[in-house]
């Protein structure tokens, strides 16, 4: 499912991926016409995914305070990068560093978000629900 909105409504990103499942995503209209964006995060979702614009993560961040505030910026860079549905090799190119800075940093997510040790896949969306506020 693919949510096309012009402006980020919460409850929707939230119910989007409150099952964590995956399959899902919401785009902002306006960058629908970067055509590669758009099309990568298509190709996420039917591999069952997210894709969720940048955007829509960055106002979800705002709008809560909680165990989110003790990540660091890098770290907070990293989870929204999660949550927009990329993968670790992914994070790590548009960041330019390493796929193993990459995978310290998410370490250090789950650390400070009292992740269990377990499914690493899981402790993602756990992760991202947090991120998101959910």
């Amino acid at each position: 499912m693919l949510v096309f909105s012009q402006y980020v409504e919460e409850t929707y990103a939230r119910e989007l991926l409150a099952d964590g499942r995956g399959g899902v995503g919401y785009l902002l209209k306006d960058r629908v016409s970067r055509v590669d964006e758009f099309v990568d995060a298509l190709r996420r979702i039917a591999a069952g995914g997210t894709g969720m614009d940048p955007e829509v993560v960055a106002q979800l961040l705002t709008r809560r305070h909680d165990p989110i505030s003790a990540l660091t910026p890098r770290e907070r860079e990293v989870l929204s990068l999660m949550a927009a549905g990329h993968a670790n090799q992914e994070i790590a190119e548009r960041l330019v560093v390493t796929e193993r800075a990459v995978l310290e940093h998410v370490g250090n997510i789950f650390a400070k978000l009292d992740l269990p040790v377990g499914d690493s896949g899981h402790r993602r969306v756990l992760a991202v629900l947090a991120y998101l506020g959910a």
